[in-house]
């Protein structure tokens, strides 16, 4: 779309509000239940979409074909996109014209004098037709670029209380001050708050200054000024220095974006604007200023030879305790990134991810666990029975009945409730019948727990259930939803660099391509460093094979056709079936910290 115009995906929103129309969204579509043209011939729902990337509009239906944009929209619905498009695209205002005089306006003596006292020299005074009225009023002539003057305006050298300073004649078309002195062919257009500001840039040599009509806050000579202003390659903009930033700056740069160029706040010295430098410093520091005049620097952006070599092999990992899965990371799960454990639903994934968590207490790592489906008490009775191992455990039997309950032994669990104190954390789910949890936000959490507590492993079980605690928002849209969550949890990872874990169920229809099989937005997918699938092997493996397959490895390239498993039902851990489950942890010789967990098998999973 040419002109001012840039669509975005409220605009549609707000029509389908404005009409009370009923809509879905589908992927990057919005649907509305009838087309506003053809009304879906009073049978045919749901054929008309706006799409929420370009703004462009179709009705599915043959007999009807309604297709265009968001200004077709606009007008044929007589829909308000705002002031400045409403009259770029379909003006409606006349305004006033004046009679327009055959010789340039002479200034008269109280216009002079004023200017003069402001450091203007007579020949702009006279380049710019400033003059006075009978009472001393200065008065701006505003000619375009047809130098047909359009509009004036007022400025009361000495007002006296409950006067205007300043004001317009009445029903004129807004438009910059001095359009009719400039050269487009110069490419540079020099803008700034005031008139006598931009008289001020004239006094210092340049041709191509201008001012906006009504300061800093009044943009309706857009509409009537866009193409004209659009001609320049470059704007300067030359505002009021404010609280240490310059004015009119912010508000050039939404609509013109890479053309704009700013004076940078240091060359302001200790003066506000540019009639001030130059009453203050003359016309040399003008020329500074302009001359110096920077365009914003881009955020987030660096040179490739900035960029810090890191060995990716030796990246920070936390071992898993799975030689082939380590040996296939190079090490072990990479902090700075977000890992996807996913699987089918009850086959054990979150059983995997919480034996995770307990390797990383053992490898010194705080940890903070937010479970969405296990009560407080069922999650650390879990992770008990994962740090004590089969040889901590023990069956007790109740009723006289020939089956019982595995408990970890007594002395067991009082040390490792030591071992983990103060090391691992985990979200109170109490609170969520609670009125608290509608002002909790998870992701600011987050943050607190690893600045607050040094928090490096977060594992969130699951993500469907971790989503319902942030805020909701303006969206609708469940995917959308989901690829801002994942992007927020990529953020904090790599800001903090932290290891994050997240669990996400499978789909209920299994697709070919492996990560295609994860439910939700493809971002959880596509912003995940690794994807491990986790899930219960065949009915002739047995009920305590498990296989996992690294399906993505985005920082190493290499995957696996799966890893066999076995599950120890007695204390819940997970081992690679050449092993066996029996390996210590650090709780059993608490107090003397070790290098690395005890495993009784070398790298390659021999048995030492």
């Amino acid at each position: 779309m040419n002109g001012p115009y840039e669509f975005k995906e409220s605009d549609a929103e707000e029509f389908a509000r404005s009409r009370g129309d009923k809509t879905f969204r589908k992927g990057k579509e919005l649907f509305f239940k009838w087309c506003p043209y053809c009304n879906g011939g009073g049978k045919d729902p749901n054929t008309f979409s706006i799409n929420l990337t370009t703004g462009v509009y179709n009705c599915f239906r043959s007999s009807c074909g309604a297709n265009g944009n968001m200004l077709t929209l606009a007008r044929d619905f007589d829909f308000s996109l705002g002031h400045n498009i409403d009259e770029y695209y379909r003006p409606k205002r006349h305004y006033k014209t004046f009679k327009q005089p055959e010789a340039p306006i002479e200034p008269k003596e109280a216009a002079i004098a004023y200017m003069e006292s402001r450091g203007i020299p007579l020949e702009i005074i006279q380049k710019y037709e400033i003059t006075s009225k009978d009472d001393g009023v200065i008065a701006f002539p505003f000619r375009d670029e047809k130098d047909q003057i359009v509009m004036i305006k007022y400025r009361n050298p000495a007002p006296k209380e409950g006067q205007n300073k300043e004001w317009f004649e009445t029903g004129c078309k807004p438009i910059l001050f001095g359009m009719n002195h400039c050269n487009p062919e110069n490419g540079t257009l020099i803008v700034t708050e005031g008139q006598i500001d931009s008289l001020s840039v004239a006094a210092a040599g340049f041709e191509n200054a201008v001012s906006v009509p009504g300061g800093v806050r009044n943009f309706r000579w857009i509409p009537y000024c866009w193409n004209w202003i659009s001609q320049f390659k470059r704007i300067i903009i030359f505002g009021d220095h404010e609280n240490g930033k310059v004015t009119l700056h912010a508000d050039f740069q939404m609509h013109w974006k890479n053309k704009v160029w700013c004076v940078r706040p240091e060359d302001y010295l200790d003066c506000k604007d540019a009639n001030d430098i130059l009453q203050k410093y003359g016309a040399d520091q003008i020329k500074h200023c302009i001359e110096n005049a920077e365009q914003p620097k881009i955020t987030n952006v660096m040179t490739l030879d900035e960029v810090e070599e890191v060995d990716i092999s030796s990246l920070e990992k936390l071992r898993t305790g799975l030689p082939t899965l380590d040996e296939t990371l190079l090490g072990g799960l990479p902090f700075g990134q977000v890992i996807l454990i996913t699987g089918k639903s009850g086959d054990g994934k979150s059983t995997f991810a919480n034996q995770m968590i307990v390797n990383a207490i053992d490898q010194g790592y705080k940890v903070f666990v937010y479970s969405g489906e296990l009560p407080n008490y069922l999650l650390r009775a879990w992770i008990d029975f994962q740090a004590a191992g089969p040889d901590n455990v023990e069956l007790v039997r109740r009723y006289g009945r020939n089956t019982g309950t595995y408990h970890v032994k007594p002395e067991a669990k009082a040390k490792i409730a030591e071992w983990y104190k103060d090391v691992a954390w985990m979200y109170d789910n109490r609170i969520a019948t609670t009125e608290e949890v509608e002002q909790f936000k998870l992701i600011d959490m987050l943050e607190e727990v690893i600045e607050q507590k040094g928090v490096r492993v977060i594992l969130l079980d699951n993500m469907m259930t971790a989503m319902d605690l942030e805020p909701e928002t303006s969206s609708s849209d469940k995917y959308e939803k989901q690829s801002k969550f994942m992007k927020k949890l990529a953020r904090i990872a790599m800001k903090h660099d932290a290891l994050i874990i997240l669990v996400a169920h499978k789909r209920k229809m299994d697709s070919k391509e492996a990560n295609d099989t994860v439910s939700g937005s493809s971002d959880i997918v596509n912003l995940a460093s690794i994807v491990i699938s986790y899930e219960r092997g065949r009915k002739e493996d047995g009920d305590d094979v498990r296989w996992l397959k690294v399906t993505k490895n985005r920082l190493f390239g290499v995957t696996n056709k799966g890893i066999k498993l076995t599950f120890d039902n007695s204390s819940k851990r997970i081992y690679q079936t050449i092993m066996e489950p029996k390996w210590h942890y650090g709780w059993e010789e608490f107090g003397e910290p070790e290098e690395q967990m005890e495993l009784p098998w070398d790298e390659m999973g021999v048995k030492k």
